[in-house]
C-alpha cells in the first residue's frame, strides 16, 4: 500500500467485512474485460462467501479463471467543501471455488440468513433453494484496509487524548 499511515490493521479490516452490507466482487469477464458485480456475502473469520445462481457470467468467469477480488466500503461521507470523501473500506484477493458438500452449503445459508434476515427461522427457505443455489467460498490470499487520512488524523488525536 502505498499510503502506509492510511492502512488499518488486521482487526479493523476484519471489522470491515464482519459488518458490512454487500460487497462488489471483481472477475476477469469476456475477453478479459474485468466484471465487477455488486453481492451479498458473509465473513466467518476464514473466508468470505457468496450465494448465487448455479449459471451466469459470474459463475463463467469463475470457472475460467478462479482469482476474484471482493471490495467492502464500510464509509464514504463526501465532504464537498474539501473535495474529498471520508472513506474506509476493506479489499480481499483470493481464489473462488464452489462449496459442493449440502452440510456446508445450509452452514453459510443460515450465515447469510443471520446477516441478512437476524431473528427469522430459514429453514423453510434454505429447504426449497439447497439443490439450485450455489455458493462461492472465496479463500483469502490478501486482505488489507484503508481509511482517509482525515479518519486517521481523528483516530490519532483521540488516541492521543487518551
Amino acid at each position: 500500500m502505498r499510503r502506509f499511515k492510511q492502512e488499518l490493521s488486521a482487526s479493523e479490516t476484519q471489522k470491515i467485512l464482519f459488518n458490512g452490507k454487500y460487497a462488489v466482487m471483481a472477475v476477469t469477464g469476456d475477453n478479459d474485460y474485468p466484471y465487477a458485480v455488486p453481492v451479498n456475502y458473509v465473513y466467518d473469520g476464514n473466508a468470505v462467501f457468496i450465494h448465487s445462481a448455479a449459471a451466469g457470467h459470474k459463475i463463467d468467469s469463475l470457472a475460467r479463471n478462479p482469482k476474484c477480488s471482493i471490495c467492502v466500503v464500510d464509509k464514504d461521507d463526501v465532504v464537498p467543501e474539501e473535495f474529498t470523501s471520508y472513506f474506509r473500506s476493506a479489499v480481499v484477493f483470493g481464489k473462488a471455488r464452489i462449496v459442493d458438500s449440502t452440510d456446508e452449503k445450509i452452514r453459510i445459508l443460515r450465515l447469510l440468513a443471520d446477516k441478512y434476515s437476524p431473528g427469522i427461522d430459514p429453514t423453510d427457505e434454505i429447504g426449497r433453494f439447497i439443490k439450485t443455489v450455489c455458493i462461492i467460498r472465496i479463500e483469502i490470499d490478501l486482505m488489507s484496509g484503508k481509511e482517509a487520512i482525515e479518519l486517521t488524523r481523528a483516530r490519532i488525536q483521540h488516541e492521543e487524548n487518551f
